[in-house]
């Protein structure tokens, strides 16, 4: 049932994109009266699901779910049908348009996506709000895993900028930070602004762990120990909290934690607060630096509670926050080429196709978090189509600025090779990033 609910949410969300998106194209088109003879959600190789011609168009869903697309007459497309570009330019053909025309048609889709994006992120933020963790909250500052430390980071930090603005969320802190040049954190009572090493965000992007390298800090409470281990044996308890390791103020369980893993087959005390009593125990840590007990998961999440803030927008504010919205996105986007393309981060090793979104969708019907997957998606599939790539919508709008600029239009064989070239470049991405999901499916990666 949940690969069900997964699996509906995606296909869904892309169905109302690609429907949206490719409106963007057939509307201006009409509007010229250009012919459109297809319309199409998914693609149609060989045969379709269901068709029906209403008037000069067909209207019809694909059996392949890689987007959608609307067939304009006299166009050079991913369709490859050259045979009607060979006769004479008719009146209700594309090429035979003013090349404003032809820009606003193929600028269209992008442009609905964009403004689809902006209305659902003015809604959320009108009709839900924005909950988030508060950086300023974090009392004890953060704590931060290893690959963390490799970025700049130190356990201990309040964070306050990335890139020189104000990081006022954990949650787009943690993503921000990735992409950034250098980060300001309070440390010890003074500012600091370090260079975020990249060779730490590729530790980050290899352990899976983009989403934690850093937390709050909790206080070390014991929810339970292992049999037969150095906390049992050394008779400490649940609800006990630990204070300090040979002698060594530790409130916080990354203190503990540190401490316990640096003497590894030795043996330590503990001082804990029991109910008000204050002991100090004995406990032998084993070769792999552990001494067998589990965190109070109330504690922790009590102490993460404390960090949230829920901001309400009234409707006037709601407009340009969702604006707001959208081009942080987008531009989080941009960002991510820096670490995607770098040899260094090998970002692109956690490029994820349909499968691997799929796998990432909420495992039970959640609209709030539909509706913001579906606004993100939305700004990504504009910056997608913006791409100059012939084949994309960038590389028809990049054919058709040059005209306007030049005053002459581009070859007609010219379009149809850039064209033949780009939808074979386009196939073989698809291929290698529906491949590379299957790789990770079969081999649990």
């Amino acid at each position: 049932m949940e690969l069900f609910n997964q699996i509906f949410q995606f296909v869904l969300s892309i169905s109302i994109l690609v429907i949206l998106h490719e409106l963007g194209h057939f509307i201006p088109a009409k509007l010229f009266k250009t012919k459109v003879e297809k319309f199409y959600l998914f693609f149609d190789p060989w045969f379709s699901l269901v068709k029906k011609k209403i008037g000069e168009t067909e209207y019809g869903i694909g059996w392949l779910p890689f987007g959608g697309y609307v067939k304009i007459a006299g166009m050079v497309d991913e369709s490859m049908d050259t045979e009607q570009l060979k006769k004479p330019a008719e009146p209700w053909e594309f090429r035979s348009k003013p090349a404003w025309q032809r820009l606003i048609i193929m600028l269209g889709g992008v442009t609905v996506n964009f403004f689809l994006a902006w209305l659902i992120y003015s809604c959320l933020s009108f009709f839900n709000g924005e909950t988030y963790h508060d950086n300023a909250k974090f009392e004890n500052g953060i704590a931060v895993s290893e690959e963390g430390r490799k970025m700049g980071l130190e356990t201990g930090d309040k964070i306050l900028k990335i890139d020189g603005k104000p990081a006022e969320r954990m949650e787009t802190s943690m993503i921000n930070m990735l992409f950034a040049n250098e980060a300001t954190v309070l440390r010890n009572g003074k500012e600091v602004t370090f260079p975020v090493n990249e060779n730490g965000v590729a530790e980050v992007i290899k352990s899976n762990e983009a989403k934690a390298y850093f937390s709050p800090r909790f206080p070390a409470v014991i929810d339970s120990v292992a049999p037969n281990m150095g906390a049992q044996k050394a008779g400490l308890l649940k609800g006990d909290r630990i204070i300090s390791v040979n002698g060594k103020s530790a409130l916080f369980f990354d203190e503990v934690s540190g401490e316990v893993t640096a003497n590894k087959n030795k043996t330590i005390t503990i001082g804990v607060d029991r109910k008000g009593e204050k002991l100090e125990l004995p406990v032998n840590v084993d070769a792999k630096g552990k001494i067998g007990f589990t965190p109070d998961i109330k504690t922790m999440m009590a102490s993460f509670e404390k960090t949230s803030v829920t901001k309400e927008y009234g409707f006037l504010q709601a407009i340009p926050r969702g604006f707001t919205r959208t081009i942080d996105v987008l531009v989080m986007q941009i960002k991510q080429f820096k670490i995607i393309f770098n040899q260094k981060t090998k970002g692109y090793t956690k490029v994820s196709g349909p499968i691997g979104i799929i796998k990432q969708m909420p495992a039970q019907i959640d609209w709030v978090a539909f509706w913001s997957f579906t606004a993100m998606f939305s700004v990504w599939l504009a910056f997608l189509n913006l791409i100059p790539i012939p084949g994309l919508d960038g590389g028809h709008v990049l054919f058709t600025l040059w005209e306007m600029v030049t005053g002459k239009p581009v070859p007609q064989k010219v379009l149809e090779n850039a064209q033949m070239i780009g939808v074979i470049f386009l196939l073989g991405l698809m291929i290698l990033i529906f491949g590379s999901d299957i790789y990770k499916l079969i081999f649990n990666r």
